[in-house]
């Protein structure tokens, strides 16, 4: 396997003797050294020796594809309602009202009913609409990039392109885009496994201060509605349910635009990281990826081998039983995506990325009714983005070791300094 000296790189050889004390000791609130930099090797020790693996809370973590998708797939046993769960987390504050309300923490019917709204708005052919200006401005992104002798990967290009597209689809005006990427960051941060005050004073002053600017844009949208065609807030104000004829409430309409915000944000800029950074590493790769028509299974492939969510989160409602494990209802059940997605019993080779790899039924999205609503606009943005940067910059090359974001939910970087030429 080729290789620069990175930590986090170069699998094969971290890989090739398992450490089963990587498992005895794992817990997300207390994690070992080195994790955030290349979790793999203890998620490897899990799927071997510990697949269903108990907390010293109580709860679960899985990490073998076969049942983490057979969890995804049970919505009667395991829920995905968070109220009991983040109420000694949050407490009663903004953060417990946002991630309570919003999409991603709810079961049916309220699930099923926000959910409907949202996929109208991000029908394919809302998001065909979309594709002239995101190429546009991902041409503007390079052109600046251009411009700098050394560049942030992240500050100036990966994490620009989501805001901007998130910011045009709720037709947030250009002068008041600024803030919105802090907001997403600290209200995501809080859902991390360990959690600190001070992570939680900017989390819940992030939800109040997103709730007021909302607040506003909404009533002004609600004077002078725009186009539901390709305005998703006018679409989500004005629109009802098919099925039960309800319009979103307030509360519904203002977290499920944040959470927009929060899961169209950071993920997709850690897709484009994320791939920057592995086809630094994996140079045949990049060479395969350069010559041929191949970026489709690329993109998918960095989604598997670096996902962008690493965990996923839900709760027995009944005795269960997992992997010949036998768990009570009431139970958090914390979903391993980055191990099951490198599990040999679903992939073959999976430490080696491979930009063609198909078949590649990867997690990075979740699967079953709470699979990622937005997961082909992620996936187009990820297209658009990372083809058009290779066929200008196809000698880029890191400088330095990138930064980690030091996340274990949500895997990606803070700063990649890199030269183009």
């Amino acid at each position: 396997m080729q290789g620069h000296g990175y930590s986090f790189r170069c699998l094969s050889g971290t890989l090739a003797v398992m450490n089963p004390h990587l498992a005895e000791k794992f817990e997300l609130v207390d994690l070992p050294h080195g994790f955030y930099d290349n979790p793999y090797p203890t998620y490897r020790a899990l799927r071997e020796s510990s697949p269903v693996h108990r907390f010293a809370d109580g709860g679960i973590f899985l990490s073998r594809y076969a049942d983490v998708i057979a969890v995804y797939k049970d919505v009667r046993r395991f829920s995905s309602d968070k109220t009991r769960e983040f109420s000694p987390k949050f407490g009663s504050g903004p953060l417990y009202q946002h991630h309570t309300t919003s999409l991603v923490f709810n079961d049916p019917p309220r699930h099923t009913r926000v959910r409907r709204l949202l996929i109208g708005a991000l029908s394919p052919k809302a998001i065909d609409l979309m594709q002239p200006a995101l190429v546009a401005w991902v041409d503007t992104l390079l052109d600046a990039l251009a411009a700098r002798e050394e560049v942030d990967l992240i500050e100036h290009f990966a994490a620009a392109i989501p805001i901007e597209v998130i910011g045009n689809l709720l037709a947030v005006p250009m002068a008041e885009r600024g803030p919105l990427r802090e907001w997403s960051l600290a209200i995501l941060s809080a859902l991390e496994p360990a959690l600190d005050k001070a992570s939680m004073d900017r989390g819940n002053e992030a939800v109040l201060e997103f709730s007021a600017y909302l607040r506003t844009l909404i009533a002004r949208r609600r004077a002078t509605p725009g186009d539901a065609a390709n305005d998703v807030l006018t679409r989500l104000i004005f629109d009802v349910d098919q099925v039960t004829g309800e319009p979103l409430s307030e509360a519904e309409l203002l977290h499920n635009c944040i959470f927009l915000l929060n899961a169209g944000h950071e993920t997709t800029t850690n897709l484009i990281g994320n791939a920057l950074v592995v086809l630094d590493e994996w140079r045949g790769e990049r060479e395969r990826l350069l010559g041929g028509d191949h970026i489709r299974t690329a993109v998918e492939e960095v989604l598997r081998f670096e996902s962008s969510n690493q965990l996923g989160n839900r709760i027995t409602t009944e005795e269960v039983e997992i992997g010949g494990v036998t768990i009570g209802a009431g139970v958090p059940i914390h979903l391993g995506i980055g191990a099951a997605n490198r599990d040999p019993e679903q992939f073959d080779d999976p430490e080696r990325f491979d930009v063609t790899r198909e078949p590649n039924r990867h997690l990075a999205f979740g699967s079953g009714i709470h699979q990622c609503a937005g997961m082909n606009l992620a996936r187009l943005e990820g297209r658009i983005a990372l083809q058009r940067f290779w066929e200008r910059f196809p000698n880029y090359r890191l400088t330095g070791t990138p930064s980690r974001n030091r996340r274990a939910r949500f895997r990606g970087f803070a700063h990649i300094r890199a030269r183009l030429s």
